[in-house]
């Protein structure tokens, strides 16, 4: 489900994910050129190539929340980071000295333009698949499909547990 204010993206969630908004029966359809951007960009990105250029995104959430989500779309295509890193990074940038990682989840949790915002990045400190609003099968996926599924797999080989 794609939803658009008409100027920007909102929100892009997988059916049946977690946390998806219950009003989204309730939009209507149409035809506007950010989501001829937004099928553009995730034509690429599912033909297994990079997309360049995003449609303008505009999440709504916490101004906490947003930090993350900002964060999420540096971490560059076919990559990962723990959300142990991304809450040093917050912690850095906001000269708390300390962050937490389960905060960092919570917030990634919440992301509302799956895909877009590449909340599917961020592992586990292990560099286990963890929690996914979209289901772990779909972030498994997602991964495989940006090449990135096998350094995953090596990450967790190398601390002795069982790779997805």
């Amino acid at each position: 489900m794609l939803v658009s204010d008409g100027a920007a993206i909102l929100g892009l969630w997988f059916e049946g994910q977690k946390n998806a908004p219950r009003w989204l029966c309730e939009c209507a359809e149409g035809d506007l050129n950010v989501f001829a951007e937004a099928e553009t960009w995730l034509y690429i990105y599912f033909a297994g190539r990079n997309p360049e250029a995003f449609p303008p995104l505009r999440p709504e959430g916490t101004p906490f929340q947003k930090k993350v989500w900002a964060i999420l779309r540096t971490i560059p295509y076919g990559s990962t980071v723990t959300y142990g890193a991304i809450a040093s990074r917050l912690a850095g940038q906001t000269g708390t000295g300390r962050m937490s990682a389960q905060a960092v989840g919570r917030a990634v949790g919440r992301n509302p333009i799956s895909i877009l915002i590449p909340c599917h990045r961020v592992v586990g400190a292990d560099g286990g698949l963890t929690g996914y609003a979209g289901g772990l099968d779909r972030k498994r996926a997602l991964l495989s499909l940006e090449g990135s599924l096998p350094a995953v797999k090596a990450a967790m080989a190398k601390t002795g547990k069982n790779p997805p």
